[in-house]
């Protein structure tokens, strides 16, 4: 009896472990907005690696590139279906769904108020940004997503163009291609022809002549892309996606099923791309200008002065029609907005000095 006992014990023991021993390893597919050549791609990679090791290999993500499974377009209705466990894209690519999303990774010219892509970061961790996106997925867009911001990773410039541009008036000659949703409506509210494609789009449209111009991500990613081998024109600041930030996609039926330790791993090897990407784009971009000007001849150009302020305008004309449409909408422009209000005059503050220091070493 006393072994029958013992062995409906043990048994019981046994039993209660199971949940541990199933949840052993688990295998995420992760499916990307980006191509592989990506820098994006390779820190994604090395999220996946830190995850692995800070789980001790019981979450292994498989990071796929753009269209391995679903196009880039696809992503986020894939990963609410369960048809891949992960995503990576930026909001703004889901605003055909709901406007707002795209002021979540991009909110253009800073929501009209200045943000910068730090800034922009502060609002989203301090400023109640990411509760509002918890909100746009699950309440808004009543989707089974769980949403990590993970790459800061403007300015974006303004980008590549056929020919020199000397006034606004010369940019609305040409066809551009532009992120999609509102960032599209500004661009055309000024009277610029837009059109959204994906990035592994972009170099065949422009080789066929279909566009004129055309915005990617930044001077390393834009190399890989090859859109120096199509043109020799690169305007460095751009408004549009003055600061930019990608997103991991959690499928939230598998979300929650980790314990509570890998959970919080997850957040923060999330948090740790973030402070890896800033980083990785000073040095990445900064060499890569350096060999677009010097190894392929690539003019670097600056913006022309009167597109900021008619950039701006536009914005804000957009914004603020969207604003008086949909509650939501507001709801997340006013926070931002508000946030700007405290922030910007003391962070533009801080920026002068870095600007001013960087052209007192340049002039010696």
């Amino acid at each position: 009896m006393l072994r029958r006992l013992l062995l409906m014990m043990a048994l019981g023991v046994m039993t209660l472990g199971l949940p541990a021993v199933a949840s052993a390893q688990q295998k995420i597919r992760m499916q990307t907005a980006v191509p592989s050549a990506s820098i994006y791609f390779e820190l994604l990679k090395r999220y996946a690696d830190r995850v692995d090791k800070m789980t001790g290999g019981k979450i292994k993500i498989e990071v796929l590139p753009d269209g391995a499974i679903v196009p880039a377009f696809e992503i986020l209705d894939a990963v609410d279906k369960g048809i891949v466990e992960a995503g990576y894209a930026w909001t703004h690519y889901w605003s055909g769904k709901h406007p707002a999303a795209g002021l979540f990774s991009n909110p253009m010219a800073g929501a009209g108020a200045g943000l910068d892509q730090l800034s922009h970061v502060a609002w989203l961790y301090e400023g109640g940004g990411n509760k509002l996106l918890a909100k746009l997925y699950n309440d808004v867009l009543k989707l089974k997503i769980v949403a990590h911001m993970v790459q800061p990773m403007g300015p974006d410039p303004l980008g590549w163009f056929k020919r020199p541009i000397k006034d606004v008036a010369d940019f609305k000659q040409m066809k551009y291609r532009s992120p999609p949703g509102i960032t599209g409506e500004i661009f055309k509210e000024m009277g610029i022809a837009a059109v959204a494609m994906p990035g592994g789009e972009i170099v065949p449209a422009a080789q066929r002549g279909t566009i004129d111009a055309a915005e990617w991500i930044g001077p390393a990613d834009d190399r890989n892309l090859g859109l120096h081998t199509i043109w020799k024109n690169y305007y460095l600041q751009g408004l549009h996606q003055s600061t930019d930030v990608g997103e991991i996609l959690w499928n939230k039926d598998w979300y929650d099923t980790p314990p509570a330790d890998q959970k919080a791993i997850l957040e923060a090897a999330s948090m740790a791309s973030l402070g890896e990407t800033y980083t990785f784009n000073v040095a990445r971009n900064a060499q890569a200008i350096v060999e677009l000007r010097e190894k392929h001849g690539v003019q670097i150009l600056d913006t022309p002065k009167e597109f900021f302020p008619e950039f701006v305008k536009a914005t804000n004309t957009v914004l603020d029609r969207y604003a008086a449409k949909d509650a939501f909408f507001k709801e997340v422009l006013d926070s931002q907005r508000g946030f700007a209000k405290t922030v910007v005059p003391y962070w533009t503050k801080i920026l002068d000095l870095y600007s001013g220091l960087g052209n007192a070493a340049l002039a010696k």
